[in-house]
């Protein structure tokens, strides 16, 4: 009686069979799961962690960027209007009658010229394919007049 009987031995191979193939059938589950996750996750348009941390270090840095861009700015606005305000108190002082054109009152041609120049509208730039002509066209006077750049 010290021998097993061959039903029992059966039985373990039967059962160490079955052990395996669910084991086989929980790795298979297992696959097709994450494959129909993978699927809803591209479905839904999400994005991976790495991806969504990689975006938020570029904004950060963009931020940094923006922030100093706009202190650089801010402290050029105010030596901008230092200097405007220094050029101001400085201008009437040159521009007196008396001052400079030894008490004639009467301003000359060159300052007549940097005044108009200034208050003249800046020259537009060129418009693509339309070509001025140099020269007036005859009976024409002064420059042509130049259509609006169209959006």
């Amino acid at each position: 009686m010290t021998e097993r009987p061959r039903f029992f031995d059966d039985l373990a191979g039967v059962a160490g069979g079955a052990f395996s193939a669910l084991a086989g059938l929980r790795d298979e589950a297992e696959s097709t799961i994450r494959a129909r996750a993978d699927e809803a996750i591209r479905k839904f348009d999400l994005v991976r962690r790495e991806d969504l941390e990689a975006v938020q270090e570029m904004a950060a840095t963009a931020r940094a960027g923006q922030e100093a861009a706009e202190a650089r700015l801010t402290a050029l606005e105010a030596k901008v209007a230092a200097l405007t305000a220094a050029h101001a108190a400085a201008a009437p002082a040159e521009g007196a009658p008396g001052a400079a054109e030894g008490g004639s009152g009467s301003t000359s041609s060159a300052a007549a010229s940097a005044a108009a120049s200034t208050t003249a509208a800046p020259p537009r730039p060129p418009i693509p394919g339309f070509a001025m002509p140099d020269t007036a066209m005859p009976g024409e006077t002064g420059t042509p007049v130049v259509p609006p750049p169209v959006d």
